[in-house]
């Protein structure tokens, strides 16, 4: 079983105006697929902030994959992918760009998400979208190779050469 951790980055869910939805379709679904979800961390859009929680719980091994939701887009005070690729050690941009192709079969939007993915130390961490509907479209769409990638990171798989219809 993978350990995961889920961060929201919402200004307006931190001061208690909004209601973090997101979060829930993640842990949902990640449970639905056997992930142990080892902590739930909301925090407003703050570079600094992001980067020491993502660099802690990598640093210290705590979760294996890293979920976060919220700040990928346009606004001024959107910086996950900042702080995202500051702490990576590895990209990893097959990930967020199969979820944007995914997603623009449902809404052009998608084009303007600037979602990363990376690696630190043993742990994956992904940029998902902010809203619920996008989240759980795009973590349902990537799950079953999410658990084969996990797998080869933490060395329990070895071979990627597989037939392209079952991942």
């Amino acid at each position: 079983m993978f350990k995961a951790v889920v961060i929201c980055l919402s200004d307006k869910g931190y001061r208690g105006e909004r209601e973090d939805k997101s979060s829930q379709v993640i842990i949902e679904i990640l449970e639905k697929n056997n992930f142990e979800v080892v902590e739930n961390i909301l925090l407003p859009d703050d570079y600094y902030l992001l980067k020491h929680a993502l660099r802690e719980i990598c640093d210290s091994k705590a979760a294996d994959l890293i979920l976060t939701t919220g700040g990928t887009g346009f606004s001024k005070r959107d910086i996950t992918p900042e702080a995202t690729l500051e702490v990576i050690e590895k990209a990893v941009p097959g990930i967020p760009e199969a979820i944007r192709a995914y997603s623009m079969t449902i809404t052009k939007r998608a084009m303007l998400s600037r979602a990363v993915a990376g690696i630190r130390n043993d742990t994956l961490i992904i940029n998902m979208p902010g809203s619920p509907k996008a989240v759980k479209e795009s973590l349902e769409y990537i799950m079953s190779s999410l658990h084969h990638g996990l797998e080869i990171l933490k060395g329990q798989a070895s071979e990627c050469a597989t037939d392209s219809n079952k991942l």
